[in-house]
């Protein structure tokens, strides 16, 4: 990520935005129909996932130009449910914005909430942990309405498939959709995949997602395991899919984007060197993976959650003549010289132009964005990083997404038998490459 933007989590510590010149902006008036909507000028939004993410979302929604409106939230936990609200709510007063707020009685709370509060809305913003995405967003699409969901779109090659099949159904039924890999909605990245033919044929790429990692939360007297995991859900792959699945897609999914394809296998190496304890889960601390595309371009995919360690969130698309670095908006020839620079003060914030486009598109009545057939072939080159690092395995694409391979609990409930349990010494079963073996 570029450090001239603010992530998504600082855009919600931002309240100052809500309360400032950008929720304040006019509103669309006549703006016209709404697919799939009775309602001509006046845009509803129901927000599915009231943690950090879906919080900054909602946030971005209302501030876009459109005529929005918050009538329904949903999470799984009352506290993430109550914390949002109060967020949003606080940052509306200090905007003199309101009556952008007509939840009512529509707060809901648990496994099935998504199911009572998408029926109320034009828009449903998708932001639970990824492990959900898949069902959330096929009820999305069957009751027809628009969708902003965020990455990645799925844990596992089950969810991908979920997600692949109800993208189809929302191109038959004209519904919008942008998945929040917002670089495909940053100017300056824009401007280079414009101009990538400067570089010749793309022949392989440096995709880099290392820094000290993220939040931890620990496990609390009176929870149930599954409780436990869904509070502490980066650290368990039914939930996250791992970091290089939750973080690292970003920089994967800009390499598929400029190359304009999918890898057909994966081979890689990693493990756990430091974060090791019991409030860890399951996951890798770093990975390191070769992906080959089907004309025999290479790309090297790393990401690290070790502290003290160099740190690089960016991506290098190398040519036959030249190479794209991302971070600094430029592309260079081989011997240094620059053919091409973003002006950078012409820079956006990607985050707040995903919801720009989308809600612009949805007041207009045009169907412009279906992100979502990417958004789960990126998340499935992650996934196939994933399996290949733990096996240590070659893993074949085809071989991985039409496998069935599915992480998930058999119900959603507070007391359900959990797929991962940890042993008498709160340790969590951690995959061995050499030994793990998904595919026979």
């Amino acid at each position: 990520m570029n450090k001239d933007f603010q992530s998504r989590r600082d855009f919600v510590k931002a309240g100052s935005l809500l309360a400032g010149g950008l929720i304040a902006a006019p509103l669309a008036s006549n703006a016209g129909s709404l697919f799939n909507s009775a309602v001509a000028d006046e845009i509803k939004i129901a927000l599915v996932g009231c943690g950090g993410r879906g919080t900054g979302a909602a946030m971005q929604a209302l501030a876009t130009k459109q005529n929005v409106k918050i009538v329904a939230i949903a999470d799984a936990f009352a506290d993430r449910l109550e914390g949002a609200l109060k967020q949003i709510t606080e940052g509306l007063s200090q905007s003199g914005k309101s009556d952008r707020l007509a939840i009512g009685e529509n707060k809901f709370v648990g496994f099935d909430a998504y199911k009572k509060a998408i029926p109320l809305a034009d828009v449903v913003i998708l932001a639970t942990p990824p492990g959900f995405r898949p069902i959330h967003f096929e009820e999305a699409v069957k009751a027809g309405k628009h969708i902003f969901m965020e990455k990645p779109v799925a844990t596992d090659p089950a969810g991908v498939q979920k997600v692949l099949a109800a993208a189809e159904e929302a191109k038959k039924k004209k519904l919008n959709v942008v998945v929040g890999l917002q670089r495909h909605y940053q100017n300056s990245y824009r401007a280079l995949l414009k101009n990538k033919a400067m570089i010749g044929d793309i022949v392989s790429g440096n995709v880099y997602w290392n820094n000290d990692g993220v939040w931890v939360k620990p496990r609390q007297e009176g929870q149930t395991e599954m409780e436990y995991q869904m509070r502490n859900w980066y650290y368990f792959n039914w939930l996250c899919g791992d970091h290089i699945t939750e973080q690292h897609i970003h920089n994967i999914d800009v390499f598929n984007w400029f190359k304009g394809g999918y890898p057909i296998r994966a081979k890689g190496t990693g493990g756990r060197e430091v974060r090791k304890g019991k409030d860890y889960g399951e996951i890798f601390d770093h990975h390191h993976v070769e992906f080959e595309y089907a004309d025999g371009t290479i790309l090297n995919s790393e990401c690290r959650h070790i502290k003290g360690t160099w740190a690089k969130v960016d991506e290098t698309i190398i040519g036959t003549k030249g190479k794209i670095l991302c971070g600094d908006a430029r592309i260079v020839d081989y011997k240094g010289k620059s053919l091409f620079q973003f002006n950078k003060k012409t820079e956006n914030n990607p985050y707040q132009a995903e919801h720009d486009e989308l809600f612009a598109a949805v007041a207009k009545g045009e169907y412009k964005f279906a992100d979502a057939e990417n958004g789960a072939k990126s998340t499935m080159t992650s996934i196939l990083g994933r399996l290949a690092t733990y096996s240590g395995q070659i893993i074949d694409w085809d071989t991985a997404i039409n496998s069935g391979l599915d992480l998930h609990p058999t119900e959603y409930s507070w007391n359900a038998k959990m797929p991962l349990n940890p042993n008498s010494e709160g340790l969590y079963p951690v995959a061995v490459p050499g030994v793990t073996r998904f595919f026979t």
